[in-house]
Formats: structure tokens, sequence, C-alpha cells
């Protein structure tokens, strides 16, 4: 099996052609529990090849992919975020924003909150 592994100069090509977008990225109402209890992640996210900006969307699966380190099933269903969880990109509700297509930028800040507790 081959891997594949990029490094050395070829790696530092890469990471200069490939656009990063920084992020905060914050997650509460238990939420926290399923990124190792850490509340505040600040990330640099790649944007995808042939997108012009990064997306809410996009997102879910980077953090899918990259921070969630258990039961991927309690963060997200589908392409989405579970019924109950809200998100707020810059203090703003992401369905006023165009919700999975919502656009990100630079130094933006990311709120995940679930509004589902046990009891």
């Amino acid at each position: 099996m081959e891997e594949n592994i990029i490094e050395g100069k070829e790696r530092e090509e890469w990471t200069l052609k490939t656009k990063m977008v920084h992020l905060t990225l914050e997650f509460g109402g238990g939420l926290e529990l399923l990124f190792q209890s850490v509340k505040t992640h600040h990330v640099d996210v790649p944007e995808k090849s042939g997108e012009k900006q990064l997306t809410i969307g996009a997102l879910l699966f980077w953090i899918r992919d990259n921070l969630l380190k258990e039961r991927p099933e309690m963060f997200m269903k589908g392409n989405s975020v579970r019924p109950g969880v809200l998100v707020l990109i810059n203090d703003c509700d992401w369905e006023l924003c165009g919700q999975l297509e919502a656009t990100l930028e630079e130094k933006d800040n990311v709120v995940f909150i679930s509004t589902l507790h046990g009891g």
C-alpha cells in the first residue's frame, strides 16, 4: 500500500498553494465533550480546490474528519448538524446567513451549541 505523504519542499509548495482560513470554533451545551472537553479551537481550514470560499457545509466535514474525537452521530446527521444544535457565525444565526452555503472569512467565529439536554 502506497502512502500519500507530502514531505519537505513539496509540502511547503502544497501549503503555499492551499489557501488556509483561520477560524475560531466554539462548542458548548455539552458538545465540547465530543472534542475532548475543549470548548475553543483556533484552526486553519484549507479551502477546497476549485471553491471560491470556504462554506459552513465544508467546515462541518472538516470538523468531523479533523477535530471530532468520538461519536460523530452526536454532532452531524447527513451533511448538516443534528437537530437541536444551534450554529452562530459571528453571533448571527446561520439560518439567516444561508445555512450550509454560508461563506466563511478569515478570523470568523463559529459557535455550536447543543440545545438538547438529558435529564
